[in-house]
């Protein structure tokens, strides 16, 4: 293997009013190497990665591909020079087929003629995918398609267009382990042509399965770089947070209050089938199941987003058949798991995105008094711990976890009891996990009851005083926090017989 960087970065600075969001980086990736970059929200990876991807630009210092010095003005200056990179927010175009997805800026055109071949496309796409594992109708919109289907078509695009360097910011964040373990797969198979990765991930677990090095963040600076794989994760935990961190998950509470949410044959035609479920003041119910199972639906049906039958009863008041409006209204709210697309208003301010359930506390006589919006944001500011200058900076400045936080105080902000929490730590790091699981069992101790949907098996036993797990949209099994276990719950998830523990 050549010792010359397939991309080299070299006192890169970038700073913003207030804040260094890189502070002299070096950064190396050999040819043919998984290089993982680890750091908390806010560390610099996300700076580092658009600078890379041709989406801002350094203030100071230089890039390098296979030795020389490249300046990447534009992202498709980035893209020329061989640099792809798959954002942790997906970029498709919903109202797109697959196909016209993969192929968008590089289209395929019939020979002599200036019109789309949408059969070649079609054609290339389907194959594309199936190097993949993935088996799909490359004519169907992206927004048929479930998050992790999409995820797996965005890395599909970045492949397709044959990269020196791939930059991955957590494409696993909404796979399953078996789509895992096939990203995996064609992983490999594209750093043994020589492509070295960029590999970003706040699930360290994945390190001994993906990476050869480790490089960590923390504040804008390198603080540890090339460490190997084998490092000890308690160790990079510290490089990351620059303390120890201790128990990752809060105590459980063993007494709860009434029935707070009680949920009677929830039907959602062709995702949710006879869901039926209580949930007690004071009490978190997690949901586990494979991507597919139908979690994220259950959610949005309680919510009103989608059209149920059934009943559910939220402190004696009916909301079957009704609207987010009303389950608002009533003290039922949802931290879904899209938080760019349906849980933020991201050209918006901080204080301004708090203040959007709680219009009602903000305004006087239909007047909306931005002293109150201020007040509430400041107040759920401190409250959630957001890192920011102050409440007037735009929530799209913010590192995912803070924004997470934001979607979180939102809903607190218009005094809900019940909370349903679609995926919550979805592309956060290990700090603001621990942050986001403190905070889930302090709403508890308030008396709150709180249900949580998570692909993670650690989280979901963790944070859970009782598991539902769910099967082709049927609850296959139930377990207490203190029966569950991994393999109990995998199995539920995978076979069809209903039982409890």
């Amino acid at each position: 293997m050549t010792t010359t960087p397939a991309v080299a970065v070299r006192g890169l600075a970038k700073a913003y009013p207030g804040v260094r969001a890189l502070d002299g980086v070096d950064l190396d990736v050999l040819p043919g190497e998984v290089h993982v970059l680890l750091g908390e929200n806010g560390a610099g990876k996300s700076t580092l990665v658009k600078m890379l991807s041709g989406a801002i630009q350094p203030d100071a210092g230089g890039i390098s591909i296979g030795g020389e010095t490249v300046v990447l003005g534009t992202p498709h200056a980035a893209q020329q020079a061989g640099i792809s990179t798959v954002h942790q927010e997906l970029s498709l175009v919903p109202d797109l087929t697959v196909a016209q997805n993969l192929f968008l800026g590089q289209e395929l055109v019939h020979s002599g003629a200036p019109f789309l071949d949408s059969s070649a496309m079609n054609r290339r796409a389907s194959e594309l995918l199936a190097a993949l594992g993935l088996r799909l109708d490359p004519e169907v919109p992206v927004r048929r398609l479930s998050l992790a289907v999409r995820q797996v078509v965005e890395i599909v695009r970045a492949l397709s267009r044959d990269p020196r360097i791939l930059i991955l910011d957590e494409p696993t964040s909404s796979l399953t382990d078996r789509e895992v373990t096939e990203l995996f797969t064609r992983v490999k198979q594209i750093t043994a042509t020589g492509v070295g990765v960029i590999y970003i991930s706040h699930r360290l677990e994945e390190l001994a399965q993906i990476a050869d090095r480790v490089t960590v963040m923390r504040d804008g600076r390198i603080v540890a770089a090339g460490l190997p794989a084998s490092t000890p994760l308690p160790q990079l935990v510290r490089l990351m947070v620059g303390r120890e961190v201790g128990q990752e998950f809060p105590p459980h509470r063993t007494t709860h209050g009434d029935v707070v949410l009680k949920v009677r044959n929830l039907t959602i035609p062709g995702r949710v089938e006879d869901v039926s479920f209580d949930v007690h003041a004071g009490e978190v119910v997690g949901f586990f199941g494979l991507v597919g199972a139908g979690r994220t639906e259950l959610l949005r049906g309680l919510y009103g987003l989608d059209r149920s039958s059934g009943t559910i009863e939220l402190a004696g008041f009916r909301l079957d058949g009704g609207s987010p409006r009303r389950s608002l209204e009533h003290g039922l709210a949802l931290v879904p798991e899209d938080r760019h697309g349906w849980g933020l208003v991201l050209p918006m301010s901080i204080q301004d995105n708090i203040s959007l359930s709680a219009l009602d506390k903000c305004t006087s006589w239909g007047v909306l008094r931005r002293s109150r919006v201020a007040s509430l944001g400041k107040r759920f500011m401190a409250a959630m711990r957001i890192k920011a200058r102050n409440g007037t900076t735009g929530v799209e400045m913010l590192s995912g976890g803070n924004q997470q936080k934001v979607v979180i105080a939102r809903t607190l902000a218009a005094g809900s009891q019940v909370l349903l929490l679609d995926e919550p730590t979805r592309g956060v790091d290990i700090g603001a996990k621990i942050e986001i699981y403190e905070l889930v069992a302090a709403l508890a101790a308030e008396g709150k009851a709180v249900v949580v949907v998570s692909s993670e098996l650690p989280e979901v036993m963790g944070l859970s005083d009782r598991i539902f797990v769910m099967r082709k949209g049927r609850i296959s099994a139930e377990f207490s926090h203190s029966t569950a276990t991994p393999e109990a719950l995998l199995s539920a998830a995978l076979t069809h017989e209903k039982g409890t523990e």
